[in-house]
């Protein structure tokens, strides 16, 4: 008697794709440590945060202290811990934010056309051409540099991307048969958008919201370093770096690695994330 093996969804076909990019799974394997490490440092920290000894002042990674300690003698991975709180949680924020407003007016843009499309195209083509670390920067020192104003700082001029990916997606989506149909039995254009464009933008979503978490970490650390985003008392991995950036050539460069190093992880990670999450919801890839 032959067995009939039941078709797989297409959320399992995307999750098996997802479990065999051996990157993807290392990028969300460290994202998800990481994550659980800055977080949760009130319990994982080795030391209480901002504990100084300044008798001890700075010292190299030792047993007692895996990453040194700083100048003013405060266990360095602690720090570390606490400032990625701050630099993961901007990073998630904006990418948030960004997508979805990113994917709102990409989506009206491509359904609608005519002259909202008009609008929605030229807007996004101003925020492209403007330089962004400038515009950036300018309107931090305007609006203040907490994180409550560098996350929709920061969004505002991420959504241009992911805008022009959703519109192009929609665009072709809108030409489908079942769209065409829906349309002649009456359906409203809010339930088509939500019920069948909606679902079917689903892994470009997902991959934008982990590309745009990737930018806007590095956007945030290269503020902080050049002296525009997060400020003392708070600390980042970008300010972090700033501390420490005059330290090259010296016995305590290590101060200078060690968050570059957080910030080169969590970037691989999440872009390692991306790429799994294109090809795993790729229409076009090997059925399995």
């Amino acid at each position: 008697m032959t067995t009939v093996t039941p078709e797989r969804t297409q959320w399992q076909r995307a999750r098996r794709r997802f479990l065999h990019h051996r990157l993807a799974v290392a990028g969300i394997t460290v994202l998800t440590v990481l994550l659980i490490c800055c977080f949760g440092a009130d319990v994982v920290a080795p030391y209480e945060r901002g504990v100084q000894n300044l008798m001890l002042g700075p010292t190299p990674p030792s047993a007692a202290h895996w990453f040194g300690t700083d100048e003013l003698g405060r266990d360095y991975l602690t720090e570390l811990l606490f400032a990625g709180r701050i630099s993961l949680a901007i990073g998630l924020s904006v990418a948030v934010l960004a997508t979805a407003v990113g994917t709102a007016l990409g989506a009206a843009a491509g359904f609608f056309g005519g002259w909202v499309d008009e609008i929605i195209m030229r807007v996004t083509d101003l925020f492209i051409v403007l330089p962004a670390i400038v515009v950036l920067a300018v309107a931090l020192q305007g609006a203040g540099r907490s994180p409550a104003v560098i996350v929709p700082v920061l969004a505002a001029i991420g959504w241009t991307t992911v805008a022009r990916v959703v519109r192009s997606q929609v665009l072709s989506l809108r030409e489908k048969e079942y769209i065409a149909a829906a349309t002649v039995l009456g359906v409203t254009r809010r339930r088509i958008i939500v019920r069948h464009i909606l679902p079917n933008l689903t892994g470009v979503i997902a991959v934008s919201t982990s590309l745009g978490a990737a930018s806007a970490v590095i956007v945030e650390s290269t503020l902080s370093f050049l002296g525009y985003g997060v400020q003392p008392p708070e600390s980042s991995w970008g300010n972090m770096l700033s501390q420490a950036s005059g330290l090259i050539g010296t016995e305590k460069v290590y101060l200078l690695y060690f968050p570059g190093l957080f910030i080169l992880l969590t970037a691989l990670a999440i872009n390692f994330l991306g790429d799994g999450l294109r090809d795993a919801f790729d229409p076009n890839g090997a059925r399995s």
